[in-house]
């Protein structure tokens, strides 16, 4: 992995069922394994309300910074890979699930297609993304947006809780 061109990319991890802190902590070890990739950083997790769909558990959520030689596209697709494999199931928008895993930024490129948008189109909204993004990136930018700090002060009103 040397010798190739590696790209800093962020992923935020989510799990509402089947004890979602065990899958947040499987699913750092499994981006650890993604070929081409290594694991430079993880956040603690924290707690916090569904968005959307209401009736549903609270959902843990992290942020993971890994360094890759993958292209966009192949990592969204592992990434929809290690859900598959924690079996997520997508049966309607906003539901329960086993594991979400969103790519939040892949270097500072700004990229829209079908499929894929980057950065993430809603990220600078969600505290349970900015807040562990933060803990691990604290001068973290978001390209055509600025800095994720300044962007969590404004989702300050967003209830989270670090997990202790």
């Amino acid at each position: 992995m040397n010798d190739m061109l590696l790209h800093s990319a962020f992923v935020a991890l989510g799990s509402n069922l089947a004890e979602p802190e065990m899958q947040i902590k499987q699913a750092f070890a499994a981006l650890a394994q993604l070929p081409q990739t290594r694991l430079s950083a993880q956040s603690a997790c924290y707690r916090s309300a569904p968005l959307g769909y209401a009736a549903q558990p609270d959902f843990i959520n992290a942020v993971a910074r890994i360094e890759t030689g993958l292209a966009p596209h192949d990592l969204l697709q592992s990434l929809l890979g290690i859900e598959r494999t924690f079996g997520r199931v997508r049966d309607f928008r906003n539901a329960p699930r086993t594991l979400d895993l969103d790519l939040l930024l892949y270097g500072d490129l700004i990229f829209h297609e079908p499929g894929l948008t980057l950065p993430h189109p809603r990220m600078h909204e969600r505290a349970f993304v900015l807040l562990p993004l933060v803990e691990i990136a604290p001068d973290c930018m978001i390209p055509g947006k600025g800095r994720a700090a300044d962007w969590l002060a404004r989702a300050s009103h967003q209830a989270i809780t670090r997990v202790a």
